[in-house]
Formats: structure tokens, C-alpha cells, sequence
């Protein structure tokens, strides 16, 4: 984690919290994501410590978020660091004592509940739902059925009767008392009040039938919410418990795998699954990462080859070593991802939970105000129906039912949490609703070439020298300088110089040239190797004029050296699928454009074969900024798609942030907004026309809920819709909305229709 020199406030208290616990070693604390974790060495009394975690969050909750940030002096050896949102403080310790730490999180503690409180609607079964619902609409059509050709309900009829009022009202009556001693209402409080107003005025039926149709659409919302969660539950499913570490003797011992370190060797068996991210050490086979990508296709592995956390080695037994701890894993990553993208809200989402609120006090003004005007203005009876006319009260209760805004408040979070269920298992993840409904109005789709509309595997095709004779030399300094860097070209080199065995040299004063190249010094000579503007840009400008140029197809690096001139010669194939997804973008209405750095002759070549509409060739890290900056201007909202590491700065700048092939880029996990966990150009596409979908969705939900609301309750006023009416249309639109967003967990990015 690197170190930060801006540091947040409230760091001082939790330094305080480290001194006065002996037994903890670090915590790290995650605003956005709402989630801790303390580090420990040795066995702790984790209630305890709950206990009084929970003490220091809430005294810390009042100094959040932490955009503003000071520099406090952290003193007494403690440390404290900054990762994207996180922060973590670590008390003074040697240097090998964090491979020891155990790592426990907590869930963040929410202000607004106390400790009291019990009951959580989320938190209940879908099917402890249904059966309540079941049984209330059960008890109720009995007593129907026991007392009809009465003309008053009988002794049976009743017990019946208020059986099933309890059994329908008993969730929302819970979440009502929650929400009162809180000095909170909500539609379960309207519900309830609708219903004993109706038996108030001895309409039994009418407010058994309101307690059915309001408990099985919970039931139903439960359900909905549940099947959005499993994406989550099958990643942490995956998730192995035990692994196999090897001793110095290579014997191997089974481990918790929360006791893994870094650089530890382990092994791992046919059939069972990678416990931490590594690369492996000896032996070969191929892996199921279809937890993490949604690809169902193996992917072969052998030495040098990395393999992730919670995929499965399907046949041959390997040895890997850890590379990262299993909590930074990339499953773990990913799990809090979605888990985030699940919390947080789009915009329209947030706006429709502000209205919400507000909306509920003015169903309840209106409603007061209208059993007023019926009851002192048109004359009727305040709360007796007279022959064929209803009460004033009968009507009011009738219009509160009709104007609750049930289905309006599930419109919008029931659609964006089913695509994102839908979206996390076929490797699609968004960071929140916001990236759906942004991604849904861009006008232009800028996308980087290397690793986005190629494969990214560039292979080395030939080493030249000027003149003829050292191309030997030459590899070895392209292999010195490339080996410290992780930029695709460098892998490419670095992996065709090893396998011909070419001697490593050891190079100092290593420094990168943003965009450009490398530079160092290999015994007494100073190397410089990068693309042929660095080149023509430096003292060198004139004679790099005459350079031989490489085919169009080709990819070129120049090394210079004091005695040598030379250059490696790569190709990169145009990804086959890459076409097809770009023609379909542009039926779409959107305009395609490359941003890269290579030289405009292969740009172009690869433009052409794709029908890219514009190209824009040659470009450093600011001038990818500046061109996103420059198409937006010209056509408004602009995705950048790109590899999510030498992309940062553009994605960042872009209005809506793709990485391709996050499963080993950190940066592509802080920095996208969308991120497209197999190396698939195919799911750009999917994410686009997922998002389009969920859109329509919304205005559907919206045009449902709204449109229900506006004709019942003018036919409400106007006197001629009876309870019972009422109650099924209000509750048969907010089933019919979450069973509209239930169609994107099946439908999904298939289509727009």
C-alpha cells in the first residue's frame, strides 16, 4: 500500500484506539465501502472487540467523508498509509511482523440503528415472506368462505379473519415500530394504518385482501433482492477455506488460508482451488475461471503463468508461489466490488428516495384534506357508508391506498440491482447504479488499441541492428532495460529473450519516460530504448530521420547505446471478434475513435481492417486526456475503454471508465467504473447494451407506478373505485415492477428489446 503525505483527521483517533489495545497491530478503515478490518497477532475476544470498534467509528463518523485531508504528526513509530479510500494506521512493529497478522473485518456500524433494533426486512428469507403471505391469504379465504350467506361475520369468521390480518401485517408492522421509535414513517406504516381504517369501517375482506397483496409483494421484492445477491454468495462460495503450504523441506502441511504470506510456496491439487493469487513454480494445468469472467473455457497454465484466488485447477497437480495476501486477493477485490456497486446509488435512484420521503407526507396531507372536503364540503358521512354511497373516511383510506408509493420506490433500485447481478455473472461488474445509467447516454466510445481491439500478446518477430552483426547485443540490452518494466512490449521481449537464454545485465539508474521509453545504464554505458519519437524529439533528431521504418504491421523499439543502434520488431493481432462488436457499436448510433500511442502507419492499418471512424495516432498520456476532453466538446458523453494501468489517466478524464481484463491490474479496480473481467472486446458491447436495457426498464417501472398512481387516484376522488379495487392496483403494480426488473437477470446485455 503506498504511503500518502495527506492523511485524514481522524487518523489521531484511531492511533489513540491502537495505543490503548495491546493486542491489535493495524486497522484499515474504508469510508466508501463501509467496512473495517483490525489486525491482530494471537487470539483476541472479537465481541469485545466489536464492542469497542464500534465506540471509535461512531466518535470518527462525524469528521467523514475524507476529501478533506490535513497533515497531523503520527508519532511513537506508527505508520499510516493511503489506498484510494482506504486508510490504514499500524503500530510500531519489525519489518517480517505483518506476514504474522491476522486480518478480522467488521461491517461498518450504521448511526441511525440502535443496537436494539433486531428486525431487518433485507434479512429475511424470501420464503419466511411467502409463507406469511400464503397464510394470510389462506385464513382469509376460509373465513370468507366460513361465513358467507351471513349477513354479519361470525364468531369463526372473526378469529379467522384477524388470523390472517396478523399473519399479513406482522413484517410491516415490525418494520413500522422500528421505524416509529426512530421518529420515522413509511409506506409499512401506511399499510397498516389502511388496513385498520378498513376494518374500522368492517370491511374485513378489503383489508385482509390489502395485507395479502402487501406481504407477497415483499415476498416478491425479497426474492428479487435475493437472486441479485447470489453473484456475491457464489464468489465467496468459491472461496477456499484450507491450503497446502510447503516447509523449507518442500513437505506440505495444511493451513488456514488466512495464514498465507507473501512468497510462500503452495501446492495445489487436481480438482481444488487456488487459495490466494501467485504465479506458478513448477508443473502444468489449466484453470475454471469462470467464478471470476463468466468464461466457461479453460485457460492453460504452466511456470510464469499467474493463477487467482477461488479458481479451480482442473488437472494437473502445480506448485505456486503467493504473490499477494488471500484478503487483497483478486476474488476478495472483486466480492467488495460488487458488494460496494450494490450500496451504492444512481443518481435517479437517489432522487426517487428524496421524493419518496416527501412524497409519503403529502399522501398524508391530501388524504386528511380530502376526508375534510368529503365529510364538511360535500356533505357525506364521515365514517358509516349510507346505501350505495361510501364514507368520507371510506374514500380517504381508498385514495391512500392508491397514492402509496410502493412501486415507485422499488422502480428504480429493482432494476439496477438485477443488472448488476446479471452483469457480475458474465464478468461485467459496474461500480454502482450511476455507471449504468451513464453508460446508457454516451454518444462516443473512444478505445485504446493495444490489449483492447488486438490481443495485447505482442510477439517479437526480429531483432535488427545498424549496422548488421550485433542483433545478440542488442537483444540482451533490450532484456537488461525491459525486465524492469511491465508494460506490454517489455513482457513481449523480455519472455522472447528468456526463451532463447539470453544472459541478464544488471542495469542502474533505471528510469521510465512516461509514454516514451526507458532509460539506464548497463556497466559504463547509458542505454536508451522507446518508441522513434524519443528519438526524433532529443539530440539524436536529425540522424533518427534517416532510420530504416518498420512495416505498417509492425511494432518498433529503438535501443541506443553509446557504441550500438538497434530495434526490436513485434506484432500484435487484431482481436477476430473486434470488427463485429465495432460495427454493431456504430448501428447503434455511436461514434468509434482510437486513442493510442503506437505510430500512425499501424494505427491506420488496424483502422482500416476494423472500420474505426477515427483515428487518432502517436498520442502520450496528455494527449489522451486532451483528445477525451476535445470529443466530448464535439458530441457529448464519452466511454473510454482501455487496459486500466497505462489508460489511467484518460479513463479517469472519460465520462464513463472500461477496463479491459482487470483479473491482474490493481488500477483497473480503483480507477473503472466498468470492468470487464475477461479479456472479451465482445463485453464492452454487453455492458452497453445492458445498461440501454436497464434504462428502458426504468422508465417502464417509472410509466408503470406513476401512471397507476395518477388514474386511481383521480378515480378515487371522483368516488367511483371501491377499496378492494384500489388495493389490487396498487398492489399489482408493485408486483408487476419487480417482476419487470426481474427480466434483466435472464434477458440481461442480450439485447436492447
Amino acid at each position: 500500500m503506498p504511503n500518502s503525505a495527506k492523511i485524514a483527521p481522524w487518523t489521531e483517533t484511531l492511533v489513540a484506539f491502537l495505543r490503548s489495545e495491546p493486542g491489535l497491530e493495524a486497522v484499515r478503515v474504508d469510508p466508501t465501502t463501509r467496512k473495517v478490518a483490525v489486525a491482530t497477532l494471537g487470539e483476541v475476544d472479537e465481541q469485545l472487540l466489536r464492542e469497542r470498534l464500534r465506540e471509535v467509528l461512531e466518535r470518527i463518523e462525524a469528521d467523514l467523508p475524507v476529501s478533506d485531508q490535513t497533515e497531523p504528526a503520527v508519532g511513537g513509530g506508527f505508520t499510516v498509509q493511503r489506498d484510494g479510500s482506504q486508510t490504514e494506521v499500524a503500530a510500531p512493529s519489525c519489518e517480517s511482523a505483518p506476514n504474522l497478522w491476522r486480518w478480522r473485518e467488521f461491517s461498518w456500524p450504521d448511526p441511525e440503528k440502535s443496537e436494539d433494533d433486531s428486525h431487518d426486512h433485507e434479512d429475511h428469507d424470501w420464503r419466511f415472506l411467502a409463507g406469511l403471505a400464503g397464510l394470510c391469504g389462506g385464513l382469509g379465504l376460509v373465513s370468507w368462505w366460513s361465513g358467507r350467506g351471513s349477513e354479519s361475520i361470525t364468531t369463526l369468521s372473526l378469529i379467522l379473519a384477524m388470523g390472517a390480518l396478523v399473519a399479513g401485517g406482522w413484517d410491516a408492522a415490525i418494520d413500522s415500530w422500528a421505524n416509529i421509535k426512530k421518529r420515522k414513517l413509511d409506506i409499512h406504516f401506511l399499510m397498516l394504518a389502511v388496513a385498520i381504517g378498513a376494518v374500522s369501517i368492517g370491511a374485513w375482506y378489503e383489508a385482509i385482501f390489502l395485507l395479502f397483496l402487501f406481504s407477497a409483494s415483499g415476498a416478491m421484492e425479497a426474492f428479487a433482492l435475493d437472486r441479485t445477491h447470489r453473484a456475491v454468495d457464489a464468489l465467496l462460495q468459491s472461496a477456499p477455506k484450507r491450503a497446502l503450504r510447503l516447509d523449507e523441506s518442500g513437505r506440505e502441511i495444511e493451513v488456514a488460508v488466512e495464514t498465507l504470506c507473501v512468497g510462500d510456496r503452495v501446492a495445489v491439487k487436481p480438482g481444488s482451488a487456488y487459495p490466494a493469487d501467485g504465479d506458478i513454480e513448477s508443473g502444468s494445468s489449466a484453470s475454471d475461471e469462470s467464478t471470476l469472467t463468466g468464461e466457461s473455457v479453460p485457460v492453460e497454465k504452466s511456470q510464469g503463468d499467474s493463477v487467482f484466488s477461488g479458481t479451480i485447477n482442473l488437472w494437473g497437480a502445480v506448485i505456486y508461489q503467493v504473490q499477494r495476501l488471500p484478503a487483497e486477493s483478486t476474488l476478495q477485490k472483486i466480492i467488495r466490488l460488487i458488494q460496494t456497486a450494490q450500496k451504492l446509488r444512481a443518481p435517479s435512484e437517489r432522487f426517487t428516495d428524496k421524493f419518496g420521503g416527501r412524497y409519503t407526507l403529502l399522501v398524508l396531507g391530501v388524504c386528511s384534506a380530502m376526508f375534510l372536503i368529503w365529510w364538511l364540503g360535500v356533505g357525506l358521512h364521515p365514517f358509516v357508508n349510507v346505501g350505495d354511497e361510501t364514507s368520507a373516511f371510506y374514500r380517504a383510506m381508498t385514495l391512500l391506498v392508491v397514492m402509496s408509493p410502493c412501486a415507485l420506490v422499488l422502480s428504480i433500485p429493482s432494476a439496477i440491482l438485477a443488472a448488476i447481478a446479471w452483469g457480475a455473472r458474465h464478468g461485467i461488474l459496474f461500480r454502482g447504479g450511476g455507471a449504468i445509467e451513464k453508460l446508457a447516454g454516451i454518444k462516443t466510445v473512444a478505445l485504446d488499441k493495444t490489449g483492447t481491439l488486438t490481443t495485447g500478446e505482442l510477439k517479437v518477430v526480429g531483432y535488427e541492428s545498424l549496422p548488421a552483426g550485433q542483433e545478440q547485443e542488442v537483444m540482451e540490452l533490450a532484456l537488461a532495460l525491459e525486465a524492469n518494466s511491465l508494460h506490454p512490449i517489455a513482457r513481449a521481449i523480455v519472455k522472447d529473450a528468456r526463451s532463447r537464454g539470453t544472459a541478464e545485465k544488471a542495469v542502474a539508474d533505471f528510469t521510465s519516460l512516461t509514454g516514451q521509453g526507458v532509460k539506464g545504464r548497463v556497466g559504463d554505458s547509458r542505454i536508451l530504448l522507446g518508441r522513434r519519437e524519443l528519438l526524433q524529439d532529443g539530440p539524436l533528431s536529425k540522424w533518427a530521420e534517416a532510420l530504416p521504418p518498420a512495416a505498417p504491421e509492425l511494432a518498433e523499439v529503438w535501443i541506443v547505446s553509446d557504441a550500438l543502434v538497434g530495434r526490436v520488431l513485434l506484432q500484435d493481432d487484431i482481436r477476430q471478434s473486434s470488427a463485429g462488436v465495432l460495427k454493431q457499436l456504430q448501428e447503434l448510433g455511436l461514434r468509434t475513435v482510437m486513442l493510442t500511442g503506437d505510430r500512425r502507419q499501424t494505427a491506420e492499418k488496424v483502422a482500416t481492417e476494423l472500420g474505426i471512424d477515427e483515428v487518432r495516432a502517436g498520442l502520450t498520456p496528455e494527449d489522451k486526456v486532451a483528445a477525451i476532453s476535445e470529443l466530448r466538446a464535439q458530441r457529448g458523453s464519452i466511454a473510454m475503454v482501455g487496459d486500466g494501468v497505462n489508460d489511467a489517466p484518460c479513463l479517469a478524464a472519460a465520462d464513463v471508465s472500461i477496463a479491459m481484463g482487470a483479473r491482474g491490474s490493481d488500477a483497473a479496480l480503483e480507477q473503472a467504473e466498468v470492468i470487464l473481467m475477461e479479456d472479451r472486446i465482445e463485453n464492452v458491447l454487453g455492458a452497453l447494451l445492458l445498461s440501454r436495457r436497464a434504462r428502458r426498464v426504468i422508465w417502464q417501472n417509472l410509466t408503470i407506478s406513476l401512471g397507476v398512481v395518477v388514474v386511481m387516484a383521480v378515480a378515487s376522488i371522483a368516488g367511483v373505485v371501491p377499496l378492494g379495487l384500489g388495493v389490487a392496483a396498487h398492489e399489482g403494480s408493485t408486483v408487476l415492477v419487480c417482476l419487470n426488473s426481474l427480466r434483466l437477470l435472464w434477458g440481461g446485455g442480450k439485447s436492447i428489446s
